[in-house]
């Protein structure tokens, strides 16, 4: 299993939109990462700046950290793709009907930081029903 350094994340992301700038040639999962990066002008400045490859984005500074946020459109959409945990395509494919593609990522990154952040404070794996189900209940909202 492969398993970055915060580091090797960062300079993922840089790597991946300076190529992209330039025209260059992406792997595919970097394709990904460049749509991920140009729906998110408000990183822009910190993908080009390579002092932010170092940054702490603590809660304090009132900073969303850009990589974290990005590295969880990636996960989030690998899970959509290989439907992992089973029916979050499903799920998914509900909640952009009803909020939109951009939208349901967010909705679904606050229902994956909330699941793991239970899992870590309860030593235990992640609750994939409690993911699903938290999901759902934004798809079925009017």
């Amino acid at each position: 299993m492969f398993n970055p350094s915060r580091e090797q994340v960062r300079q993922f992301f840089t790597d991946a939109w300076t190529r992209h700038k330039a025209g260059g040639i992406l792997t595919s999962l970097e394709t990904i990462a460049a749509r991920i990066m140009e729906q998110h002008p408000e990183y822009h400045a910190d993908l080009e700046d390579p002092q932010a490859e170092q940054r702490d984005y603590g809660v304090e500074q009132g900073r969303t950290n850009p990589f974290l946020h990005m590295s969880m459109h990636l996960a989030i959409q690998e899970q959509v793709s290989i439907d992992q945990p089973p029916g979050i395509r499903a799920a998914h494919e509900q909640l952009v009907r009803a909020r939109g593609q951009h939208d349901a990522e967010h909705i679904i990154m606050e229902a994956l930081g909330q699941v793991i952040w239970e899992a870590q404070r309860l030593g235990a794996p992640p609750d994939n029903d409690k993911y699903l189900e938290l999901i759902l209940r934004h798809a079925t909202r009017d």
